[in-house]
């Protein structure tokens, strides 16, 4: 198999050939107009000739004659010579000339019919005659009372005609064939900008590179998104459009505002920083990186992260870590009421060590959540248990209200909005109040509208101004840092937008305990509540 045709060769020779059509039609079309024109001006002045001729008193008159030709002949000689054309030809009605240019075919019948004779109308066209073929007007000749007496025919050979055309045609021509000529080296410097600006990569490795660059770029776990300088998205991955939530759609020419919530100008001003940014209710890691093309930035490259499942993840762990911490705990406590036990009976007071055990109950930290508090819902229970362990490290005192009821989820997504929702608000409870006291309040009741769980925290911090509780719920308020850097601040706008996707809502109150009350009203589907 040769080798295939490089690009350049490719694009000379394609754009020569539409020039070359372009050219062959644009000449033909003008020689068919110019041999047009070439025709109107002769038939204009055949025309002029033959009514002038016809339209002489000498003429008219020398028809009543003995010898019509004595007279005409000259006149038509004359005025043929003036004119430029191959003859000028006077007869009378049955059609014997009274001129022409060979004077022995005088006194003849002329060879065509006499048409404008016997019609009394002017004729136009092509016709053999004895001079050959020749592009000819015919009149009639009127005497004084009107009737028609003769005709005038004038005409000039098709001969002559061609030649006239092709004497025209051949500048035409020429200047085609120059314009062909700069054509083609104008494509061909077309194909060699093209070319360079491609960095000369032929058509071959362009498919491939491509090929390559789709593979690559959809088998990214990462989400990328390519902006244009207008913070339009250009592309985007499968994996940025799972995490977007946006999966099956194009998002080519979409601004990248309407799929992000997030103050995007500082993150696409700060190469390299990261910011946490929303998707729905999905919590991504973005960082934007600057496209430098030969030292000028045409756009940006967006670099998504799921932060939602790290954050599932950092709080499975915290929740196995606290305990691990409760059971260590127990492990001390447990092993020091040993060693008390042990003391007592060494020493003979068995009801001491009686009323030791009675005190220690059901076993401490781990039984305080006991089905009989009302918080039957595994997930939440188990949430609850490490958010009391975290707060016991920070200090602060984490209960559960006395009366709170939570049934069983029908489906592990309605345990999962609780725990989001719970988790989040809890998180901020601990952090607001700073060593002091946090309390968890859940009620699960059924309505005429259905079943409807509330959640309410209370905490004994600063609580939040009225100025700021509209703005609480928005993205990034929260002034806090995170140590690597990443803004918080998300996690109450995470929780307004499940409680709103449920068709419920969330608030900030003043708490009793003098700090914040958030309350969470969480609707349940019917079609998730058990039976």
């Amino acid at each position: 198999m040769g080798r295939a045709m490089t690009l350049r060769t490719q694009l000379v020779l394609l754009q020569s050939a539409i020039m070359l059509v372009v050219i062959v039609g644009s000449g033909v079309a003008a020689a068919w107009v110019q041999e047009r024109a070439i025709r109107d001006a002769y038939l204009d002045r055949m025309v002029g000739v033959a009514s002038s001729v016809a339209q002489l008193p000498s003429v008219v008159d020398a028809f009543d004659d003995p010898d019509p030709a004595e007279v005409i002949q000259p006149i038509a000689e004359t005025v043929r010579v003036a004119s430029a054309v191959t003859y000028v030809v006077v007869t009378d009605v049955a059609g014997v000339r009274y001129s022409h240019p060979n004077p022995d075919r005088i006194g003849e019948v002329v060879s065509t019919d006499p048409t404008a004779a016997q019609s009394g109308e002017r004729f136009v066209g092509t016709q053999t005659g004895t001079l050959g073929t020749s592009w000819r007007v015919k009149v009639p000749v009127h005497d004084a009372d009107g009737q028609v007496i003769g005709q005038v025919s004038v005409g000039i050979l098709e001969a002559e005609l061609h030649a006239d055309w092709l004497g025209s045609i051949w500048v035409l021509a020429l200047c085609l064939a120059a314009a062909a000529v700069v054509g083609v080296l104008l494509a061909s410097w077309a194909a060699s900008l093209v070319r360079r600006r491609i960095h000369g990569v032929e058509p071959d490795e362009i498919k491939s590179m491509l090929e390559t660059r789709n593979a690559t770029l959809h088998g990214i776990g990462e989400g990328l998104v390519v902006l244009d300088e207008r913070a339009t998205i250009a592309l985007c991955n499968d994996a940025a459009l799972r995490l977007l939530g946006r999966e099956g759609d194009e998002l080519a020419g979409v601004p990248v505002a309407e799929v992000l919530d997030a103050r995007l100008e500082p993150l696409l001003t700060d190469a390299g920083e990261q910011q946490l940014v929303l998707a729905g209710e999905r919590v991504l890691v973005a960082r934007a990186d600057p496209v430098v093309v030969d030292g000028r930035t045409v756009g940006t490259v967006l670099i998504l992260r799921d932060r939602t499942e790290l954050d599932a993840a950092l709080r499975d762990l915290a929740g196995a870590q606290g305990m691990t911490e409760t059971l260590r705990a127990q492990q001390h406590e447990f092993a020091n009421t040993l060693h008390t036990l042990g003391g007592l009976l060494e020493l003979g007071e068995a009801d001491a060590a009686m009323q030791v055990i009675a005190r220690a109950g059901a076993g401490g930290a781990l039984s305080s959540l006991a089905p009989a508090e009302g918080v039957l819902d595994l997930e939440v229970a188990a949430l609850l248990l490490a958010k009391r362990a975290q707060a016991r490290e920070h200090g602060v005192e984490l209960a559960v209200a006395p009366g709170s009821t939570l049934r069983p989820a029908a489906s592990t997504a309605g345990s999962s909005d609780w725990v989001t929702v719970l988790g989040n608000l809890i998180d901020n409870a601990v952090d607001a109040s700073g060593g002091g006291r946090v309390q968890v309040a859940i009620a699960d009741d059924d309505t005429d509208a259905g079943r409807v769980v509330t959640m309410a925290v209370d905490d004994d911090g600063p609580g939040v101004p009225e100025e700021r509780r509209q703005r609480i719920f928005d993205l990034a308020v929260s002034t806090k840092t995170h140590a690597a850097g990443l803004t918080r601040g998300y996690g109450l706008t995470l929780v307004r937008r499940v409680a709103e996707r449920l068709g419920g809502d969330v608030r900030v109150e003043t708490s009793p305990l003098g700090g914040a009350r958030f309350v969470a009203t969480l609707p349940v589907d019917r079609s998730e509540v058990p039976a």
